[in-house]
């Protein structure tokens, strides 16, 4: 194991998954208390028809799946705040359209080879050292934005009319963290992929909430446990020659399930 860690690209591995571990403490909580995951997966999703753009203009692919992740998540604050009765409607209208919006832009991209399911499904062992650096850029942006307006979004997330009595600008707050949100997406495209983000995002939260007694305390537990899931994932990818993504999927999957079962057997004692 350590003559493997010796290795640039586990290396680099390694520094991927504790950059996507920092994003989802810091915004997966958020996104969480405030039950956007649906809408975090509409940008996801959105996200994918940037990377497809990318590819045929000649760009990073991370820096087309953050820009249309960034115009997704303010297009879909924007439905939010004025067709709210129809949100979810408009919001699966832009997941699709944005998955097909890659798939018709990679098909037109002339002599187009990439691997394509690296970006689906997350090919941690692929990132480049400057994917690390894009991803650390990004991760720069979430942390002093959380930092910046902690007191604000923690306001909002618990009680939106208190923060509205207080003068705070509830709906700014509400796009800024639809934006981090994206951002957070962009960062794991590389370690498990468009598809599977979610579950990375929902599953250490989940562990975070039930384990924690802060706020603070969730976000440092979620990064803890999302990092220590793609590491386990990672290793089992590895030495047993799966897909990294959904490796670290189905790691945090069985540590979900045998938390859950953990709490059932100490109930019932």
């Amino acid at each position: 194991m350590v003559e493997l860690l010796s290795y640039p690209f586990m290396q680099n591995a390694l520094l991927a998954a504790l950059l996507v571990s920092i994003a989802i403490g810091a915004i997966g909580t958020l996104v969480a208390i405030n039950r956007l995951v649906f809408l975090s997966g509409g940008i996801a999703h959105a996200a994918y028809g940037g990377v497809g753009l990318a590819f045929f203009v000649g760009i990073s692919p991370l820096l087309g799946a953050g820009l249309v992740g960034v115009g997704a998540a303010m297009l879909m604050a924007w439905i939010s705040f004025h067709q709210r009765h129809r949100s979810d409607t408009i919001i699966g209208v832009i997941w699709a359209v944005g998955m097909a919006m890659g798939v018709v832009f990679i098909d037109l991209t002339p002599g187009y080879s990439a691997d394509l399911m690296s970006y689906l499904f997350g090919s941690i062992l692929a990132v480049s050292r400057s994917d690390l650096l894009f991803m650390a850029l990004l991760n720069v942006v979430i942390i002093a934005a959380v930092i910046g307006f902690y007191r604000p979004l923690v306001a909002v997330s618990f009680d939106e009319a208190f923060a509205r009595t207080r003068g705070l600008p509830v709906r700014a707050l509400y796009l800024l963290l639809l934006v981090l949100a994206a951002l957070m997406i962009v960062i794991a495209i590389r370690v498990v992929g468009l598809m599977l983000v979610m579950a990375l995002l929902t599953i250490p939260t989940y562990l975070a909430e039930r384990t924690s007694q802060t706020l603070v305390g969730m976000m440092c537990l979620c990064a803890v446990y999302a990092f220590g899931f793609c590491v386990l994932g990672l290793g089992l990818s590895w030495f047993l020659s799966i897909s990294s993504g959904a490796a670290i999927i189905l790691t945090a999957a069985f540590g979900f399930l045998g938390f859950l079962l953990f709490e059932r057997l100490r109930s019932s004692t």
